[in-house]
């Protein structure tokens, strides 16, 4: 086998351990593309989980880590679906009140968030390592804005062995 990237799958490394993602071009082809071409740049290394929000979700991808900003690139359309639901494991696209407005941030869902569907858009699902992300540091009241927050160690495409280990 090669080491050659493979589109569909990420790996993030955060302080607890490693997390697989399934992308979803199915359902997000300009999301997925987006965070495929920022984790290839190494844009999401070192940046903060700034807003995390028990038993909701650990949003991070600001590169400022306060929740205001995002990459260089323009923001992307909605890519909104009800073929797909936020549940536990599930990777949306973080945007502002205009659909229209997501770029870098993304989050993970800790538990289902039915009211979500059709509102975000849905890039991927973690197939490996939740119980990393459990780890996560919460942030403080209903805002989640977290102090002194854990943050992504690198943020890459897989390579075909790295995903082999994870679903032979």
């Amino acid at each position: 086998m090669s080491s050659k990237q493979i589109s569909d799958y990420i790996v993030m490394d955060i302080p607890a351990g490693r997390v697989m993602i399934r992308l979803r071009p199915d359902l997000a082809p300009k999301a997925v593309e987006r965070l495929q071409t920022l984790a290839m740049q190494g844009f999401y290394d070192k940046l903060a989980f700034h807003r995390v929000i028990d038993k909701f979700m650990a949003q991070g991808g600001d590169p400022t880590g306060t929740g205001m900003h995002g990459s260089d690139l323009p923001d992307l359309p909605a890519e909104f679906t009800y073929k797909e639901h936020f549940e536990r494991g599930t990777i949306g696209m973080a945007r502002t009140s205009d659909p229209h407005s997501a770029n870098s941030q993304f989050f993970i869902m800790f538990e289902p968030a039915p009211h979500l569907d059709g509102q975000y858009t849905i890039v991927g699902k973690v197939i490996a390592g939740m119980e990393h992300v459990d780890k996560i540091k919460r942030g403080k009241g209903s805002s989640g804005v977290v102090t002194d927050p854990d943050r992504i160690i690198t943020m890459r495409p897989a390579t075909e062995e790295e995903i082999e280990g994870v679903i032979g």
